[in-house]
């Protein structure tokens, strides 16, 4: 394996995934989610450079096309774990987040079990969407529970006390990052199912006679 700079960005970005978690062990909040959302940000940045300058300059390889799907997978599955856990285990959030848990963990077992025909099961438009909403949706998700944390630590909430009733940013960022996270779930259930019916052909015994 070559270390060349798209396979250090991707392997940069395996290493970051469980980054955000420990940004919580060592940090207290909200610094906690800032360094969480800006090593979230920076990670998935590189998600599109490293195969930019892959394809760009020629050095696509084996090693970066079995380690970037991982890395991709590792990011979004621990940052939901956290942002689950720090939105008070809402089910509105465990619905989908479960659907995406459910989705990358059973297409992981169908590459394995199919080995090297799984190369044969190229990635989709749809999919590469899938991961940026998946993305896009848990950076706005880690900003809503960083304002949200501090709006309950300065002063009460919108629409409690003498405040107005008005949607906080901390409220906003929640309601559009719930919303993008469905959608999310919804593309990651229609491309686990597309996945899985490209390679049911892989999936049949064949009998001889």
């Amino acid at each position: 394996m070559k270390w060349t700079l798209p396979n250090t960005l991707t392997v940069l970005r395996l290493v970051a995934a469980p980054g955000v978690a420990v940004m919580f062990l060592y940090f207290a909040r909200p610094w906690a989610d800032w360094f969480a959302l800006t090593l979230f940000i920076g990670a998935a940045i590189t998600d599109w450079f490293d195969g930019y300058l892959a394809r760009a300059w020629k050095q696509e390889s084996k090693f970066g096309a079995m380690l970037d799907p991982i890395a991709d997978k590792a990011m979004v599955v621990i940052a939901l774990v956290v942002i689950t856990g720090y939105s008070g285990m809402n089910p509105w959030l465990i619905l989908p987040a479960t659907v995406i848990l459910f989705r990358e963990v059973f297409v992981s077992g169908l590459r394995e079990f199919i080995g090297a025909d799984a190369g044969k099961l190229k990635v989709t438009k749809l999919a590469k969407w899938k991961t940026t909403a998946q993305m896009v949706a848990i950076a706005i998700l880690f900003l809503g529970t960083g304002l949200d944390f501090l709006e309950k630590g300065r002063a009460p909430r919108a629409g409690e006390g003498n405040l107005p009733n008005f949607v906080s940013l901390a409220d906003l960022a929640n309601h559009v990052g719930l919303a993008l996270i469905w959608v999310a779930a919804i593309l990651t259930a229609i491309t686990g199912w597309d996945y899985f019916r490209k390679a049911m052909p892989f999936l049949r015994d064949h009998k001889d006679g």
